[in-house]
């Protein structure tokens, strides 16, 4: 980052000067490099024929009055007064911030997860340390990629666009604070362009599917009471495993569910029907669990497909397919969208929206409005 005091020629003879801040380059779509810099008029002018003593001394006394802002402008940006990053603050350990950041969600936040999440990536890629005066167009880019091409989830899969977007997007809001607290110039990670968004299929069953299940037998009793009760309610395998009988309330002879989402750590007070209670079983000591022996593990997977297709149905199902089938049940009995958002603790309707695209009685009447053709 440099600072020069330039000159700039105007009409009548005078000349106005100004300083040239250069912070850096950056490139443009198509390769270019481009300057990033910034100018301070100084509101100064000189004479451009100094024809005489006066203008003479103006013009020296002009030069070093801009010379003086000069250098305090530098001594400024130094201290970081102006945003530019100083020696010490340019080699603090960016993971070490981001894990701040992160932290500080772990209440006010309902992200908190994604950021989590994104915090293990970063970590993956760059082993746990990088400094913010390496980050640069190209570290953005190549992190990028990694989130794209390796294979980063659990099963050995590729994340989801989505997920992709959701990660960068919290690495580029960490620089972007890191700009406003005067750590960094300028966010490097803006001009990135993210693969476009592919929806995911959403597996979910119907009311009718929902009943063959609870018919048919399962290996596991406690998986088939879970996994209904989570039909009936949208909670998470993690809520549900993690569930004791002090979370289920009774107010006005109407049971609710206190609990913190394992996703998002907000806390949600989520009414539950007779029918769902059923499913609980009889209630004991408040710290014992209410499905004792559920866990997660890949005989729990087969299970739950082996149960499903002694149903007859052939979709994939996975336990998280119960949450979809809560939500598009609401909205196939007219539930309003913005309150099966708040049934399902989101914190953005977007999100919601999504199951409105499944099940949209709304466009069925409409279509099945049409008159017949065939007579």
């Amino acid at each position: 980052m440099t600072i020069t005091l330039r000159k700039r020629k105007l009409k009548k003879g005078r000349i106005k000067l100004y300083l040239d801040i250069y912070k850096g380059y950056t490139k443009s779509e198509d390769g270019k490099i481009l300057s990033i810099r910034d100018y301070v008029e100084l509101d100064l002018y000189l004479y451009e024929k100094a024809n005489n003593h006066t203008k003479k001394q103006h013009n020296k006394q002009m030069l070093q009055l801009a010379n003086s802002i000069k250098a305090q402008r530098e001594l400024d940006i130094q201290s970081g007064k102006y945003g530019f990053n100083s020696k010490v603050k340019s080699k603090a350990n960016f993971i070490e911030y981001f894990n701040k950041l992160t932290e500080e969600r772990f209440e006010s936040e309902g992200n908190y997860g994604n950021w989590k999440s994104t915090l293990k990536h970063l970590i993956g890629y760059t082993s746990g340390k990088v400094c913010f005066n390496e980050i640069d167009e190209q570290f953005c880019e190549n992190f990028k990629k990694y989130l794209v091409s390796k294979p980063l989830k659990k099963n050995g899969g590729h994340l989801s666009t989505s997920s992709i977007a959701s990660y960068f997007n919290k690495f580029r809001a960490s620089l972007k604070q890191a700009v406003k607290e005067r750590i960094i110039s300028y966010n490097p990670s803006t001009e990135i362009k993210l693969p476009k968004i592919i929806e995911k299929d959403r597996q979910y069953l119907t009311l009718e599917e929902l009943q063959r299940l609870d018919k048919a037998e399962c290996r596991y009793p406690v998986l088939k009471r879970a996994f209904l009760f989570s039909c009936l309610t949208g909670l998470r395998f993690g809520d549900v495993e993690s569930l004791t009988w002090r979370q289920i309330k009774i107010f006005d002879n109407q049971v609710k569910i206190h609990h913190h989402q394992e996703k998002t750590k907000s806390l949600e007070y989520l009414d539950i029907n007779n029918q769902a209670l059923e499913y609980l079983g009889k209630r004991q000591n408040d710290d014992d669990l209410v499905f004792i022996g559920l866990r997660y593990s890949d005989y729990v997977n087969v299970a739950l497909l082996q149960w499903v297709l002694r149903a007859g149905i052939t979709k994939h199902i996975t336990f998280h397919c119960s949450r979809h089938t809560y939500a598009t049940l609401l909205l196939t009995y007219d539930v309003k969208l913005f309150t099966v958002s708040k049934l399902l603790g989101h914190k953005n309707i977007k999100t919601t929206q999504i199951y409105g695209k499944i099940i949209d009685k709304k466009k069925r009447e409409a279509v099945n409005k049409l008159p017949q053709i065939k007579i």
